[in-house]
């Protein structure tokens, strides 16, 4: 049986936002993770030694992003995507996680601001995203400097991005050592509204509400990326409809419990090993999506999301 609701979770959920599809605007939605970080801003941020915002190559011009280092030394280098739906979520909203990322993996991180909807919509910021890791791959003594030890991570529909990449950088040839896919969205056709799909996976049904990510947001944040319901077949929207996802990088993939997400989630997972791609996947019992946000206040989501963080640094520093 699985562990109940994380008590001190439970108490935070009525305080997070993006919980009404009905009223919810895409600034609304920016808005709201926006004064979301401002809420922790009288507590210190965990201390990097270097914080430097500069621009890297997207599809369609540069990009906004933001450069994480804890030493001067040569280090792995991690490619960052923020989540919010594709629609929200910014560097600021994700400031912190990309902190603990580059503090408890001794990576440079390149947190990456890429085009959002309804803008720029589908495939934009899947071009954008591996734009950016390809300018960073072919500008890597500007950051760790040292190409064999190069990584994707991404949570949430930043997951979805950083797992996208991951099949692009090993269609163009750019070696990865590791991805890490923190409850990612995986499959998006039938935008999260059609009924056949939805019962591929069960945790749309059983968290269809009530754990902060619903299944209604879902469907108003696809409906938000994708212009054409069609494009969910699209691996670089939907990863585990690629044709193959064999020679992958080594991944690690974490998903939640009391999560809409968890079941495609963990279908990416097995789909990763059924490829002969070396995976992890971490159930997050106990927990639910944007847990890895959480670990401040939550010693059950900080200890598990530390775990995924330490599988990904043996990753990266094993190399391609």
């Amino acid at each position: 049986m699985n562990a109940p609701l994380d008590p001190v979770i439970a108490q935070i959920i009525p305080l997070l936002p993006l919980r009404d599809p009905n009223t919810m605007t895409p600034q609304s939605a920016r808005d709201a993770l926006r004064a979301l970080a401002a809420s922790r801003a009288a507590v210190p941020p965990p201390p990097v030694a270097a914080v430097e915002d500069m621009k890297v190559k997207g599809a369609a011009g540069p990009l906004a992003a933001r450069v994480y280092r804890t030493g001067n030394g040569t280090s792995p280098t991690v490619v960052f995507f923020h989540g919010g739906g594709w629609v929200a979520g910014d560097l600021e909203t994700h400031d912190r996680q990309a902190r603990w990322l580059a503090i408890e993996t001794r990576a440079v991180v390149v947190s990456v601001d890429y085009r959002r909807p309804p803008e720029t919509r589908f495939p934009g910021a899947f071009e954008d995203a591996f734009a950016a890791m390809r300018d960073v791959s072919e500008r890597i003594a500007a950051f760790g400097g040292d190409g064999r030890h190069l990584g994707v991570a991404g949570d949430s529909a930043g997951g979805n991005l950083a797992a996208a990449t991951a099949i692009a950088c090993r269609d163009a040839g750019i070696k990865l050592s590791a991805q890490l896919l923190v409850y990612p969205v995986t499959d998006v056709f039938g935008n999260y509204a059609d009924e056949s799909e939805n019962a591929r996976f069960p945790s749309r049904a059983e968290n269809a509400e009530g754990y902060f990510l619903s299944r209604a947001v879902m469907e108003w944040f696809a409906g938000h990326y994708l212009s054409d319901k069609s494009h969910g077949a699209d691996w670089r929207v939907s990863p585990l409809r690629a044709k193959t996802l064999a020679g992958l990088a080594p991944a690690i993939v974490c998903t939640a419990w009391f999560d809409p997400l968890r079941d495609e989630g963990a279908a990416y997972a097995a789909a990763l090993s059924a490829a002969d791609v070396s995976t992890r996947h971490y159930s997050g019992a106990g927990l639910i999506h944007g847990y890895f946000g959480l670990g401040e206040a939550s010693a059950t989501a900080r200890a598990e999301a530390q775990r995924a963080r330490a599988d990904f640094k043996a990753l990266l520093e094993r190399g391609a």
